[in-house]
């Protein structure tokens, strides 16, 4: 038995024929719609104003950066001032703290790195004569030595 299927591209907002997908980005979300040639045409004349007042960026969306609020953080960042503050080093009472302040608590633990000498000779061997105990033998009386 055979089968045709028919794929059809249908527009997205009035259900006729599509002519291809337009991709677009808003408030850090990419969209993609499927549009007639016609819905094409009065989207990019919708968005063209907007298009020519805007800045082109590098191509990918941005998402929100994730702004940390909680008590943890701000004790851990607290704990970072004191230990800093305690090293000599500059840090402000509030806001971001430096890199030069987390850069130096986070290497606070580390144990530097022991570098071997240039040459390292094979150690040798010494032969030790082992020490004959200096103790008398014990002599019983009546036994012949």
């Amino acid at each position: 038995m055979a089968q045709q299927v028919n794929v059809s591209f249908v527009d997205d907002l009035d259900g006729g024929e599509a002519e291809g997908t337009v991709s677009f980005a808003l408030d850090g979300r990419t969209y993609e719609i499927d549009l007639s040639r016609q819905n094409v045409a009065k989207l990019r004349d919708i968005v063209a104003p907007y298009v020519d007042a805007g800045r082109k960026t590098s191509g990918a969306t941005r998402t929100p950066r994730r702004v940390s609020n909680t008590s943890s953080d701000r004790e851990h960042n607290q704990a970072i001032r004191e230990w800093a503050q305690a090293q000599g080093l500059t840090v402000s009472t509030r806001g971001r703290l430096s890199s030069e302040a987390l850069e130096a608590y986070e290497a606070r633990n580390e144990v530097p790195a022991v570098e071997a000498p240039a040459s390292v000779e094979p150690a040798k061997q010494s032969r030790r004569k082992s020490k004959v105990s200096k103790v008398p033998k014990p002599t019983f009386s009546g036994v012949p030595a």
